[in-house]
C-alpha cells in the first residue's frame, strides 16, 4: 500500500511567484523519476492534483505546474481562454516557468534529477510538446487531447528533439484541424523524432477529463 504524501511548493520564476504540487510515496526507498504534469487551460486545480497523486501512487515523483502564476485557475472559459491566452502569448515565459517547476521537481529529495519527464492535458499537453520541441532535457513526454500548433517552431527556432513523445489525439477533436495536425507530423518528420501518434476513434476533445464539456 502507497503512502502517498504532498505539499503545496511556493517557487518563483521571472520574479512571478508560481504555486505548485508535489506528491510521491514516502514508503518508496530511493530515488525514482519524476514527472511533470501540465495543467488544462484551468488552470492548476484539482484535475492537476489528482493526475499527479496518481503518477505517486505508480512510483513517481509527481508536480503540478503552475503556469499561471499564483495558483490562478478559472471557472468558466471566457476566463480559462483570457488566462491562457495571455500565457501563450510569451512563448519565452512559458519555457521559463516550466523550466522553474522543473527545477523544483529536480531537486526534491525523492526525485532522480536523470530521470524526468513530462505529461500534459489540453493546453498543457501543447505545452509539454513545444518544450521537447525546445530541448528541455527531458527524457519522455506525453500529450493527452494536446494543442498540436505549439510544438511547431518557427523556421531556425526549436533544438534537436532528444525526449521520446507520445500523443493521443481525439479523431472528433474540433479544436485542432486536419491541417494543423499534418503540420504537427511533418515537425516530428523534420526532426527525426522518436514520436508515438495515436488516433483514438471517436474521441472528443478533453476525453480523459470525466468532467470535460463541449468547451473542454
Amino acid at each position: 500500500m502507497a503512502n502517498i504524501k504532498s505539499q503545496e511548493v511556493t517557487y518563483t520564476a521571472g520574479g512571478a511567484s508560481m504555486k505548485g504540487y508535489l506528491a510521491w510515496d514516502a514508503d518508496r526507498p530511493g530515488e525514482r523519476p519524476g514527472v511533470l504534469v501540465v495543467h488544462e487551460w484551468w488552470g492548476c486545480n484539482d484535475y492537476a492534483r489528482r493526475r499527479t497523486d496518481m503518477l505517486a501512487e505508480l512510483g513517481y515523483t509527481g508536480m503540478a505546474v503552475d503556469m499561471y502564476g499564483d495558483g490562478q485557475t478559472a471557472g468558466n472559459p471566457d476566463d480559462a481562454g483570457g488566462l491562457m491566452n495571455d500565457l501563450l502569448g510569451d512563448l519565452g515565459v512559458v519555457r521559463q516557468r516550466f523550466d522553474a517547476a522543473l527545477g523544483v521537481l529536480k531537486q526534491h529529495e525523492s526525485t532522480d534529477a536523470g530521470k524526468t519527464a513530462a505529461i500534459g492535458y489540453c493546453m498543457g499537453g501543447g505545452i509539454v510538446l513545444h518544450m521537447a520541441r525546445y530541448g528541455s532535457g527531458l527524457k519522455a513526454v506525453a500529450s493527452f487531447h494536446g494543442a498540436l500548433p505549439l510544438a511547431v517552431a518557427p523556421e531556425g527556432e526549436g533544438a534537436d528533439v532528444t525526449a521520446r513523445i507520445a500523443v493521443y489525439h481525439g479523431e472528433a477533436d474540433v479544436f485542432f484541424s486536419p491541417e494543423e495536425v499534418a503540420a504537427f507530423h511533418a515537425e516530428m518528420d523534420k526532426t527525426g523524432a522518436d514520436c508515438l501518434f495515436v488516433t483514438l476513434p471517436g474521441a472528443l476533445h478533453g476525453f480523459t477529463n470525466p468532467a470535460a464539456t463541449a468547451n473542454g
